[in-house]
């Protein structure tokens, strides 16, 4: 699954999200709406990690989690 189809499946979605990155709120998730860039920079803000370990954790979960 491409990241056009994560946003387009982003509601059935939220709750692995959620489960990965559980500081996010569902305010967070209803703002993130599917798109990979805010994702990244919401859990960058929230854990403070860098922008490519935020990318590395969003390539791991859509491996797991998406690409089934």
């Amino acid at each position: 699954m491409n990241w056009n189809q994560v946003e387009g499946n982003w509601k059935q979605l939220k709750g692995s999200v959620k489960a990965k990155w559980g500081q996010l709120t569902d305010d967070h998730l209803d703002v993130i709406a599917g798109k990979r860039d805010q994702l990244a920079g919401k859990i960058q803000e929230t854990y403070g990690v860098t922008q490519e370990e935020a990318e590395k954790q969003i390539s791991e979960w859509q491996k797991m989690h998406v690409n089934k």
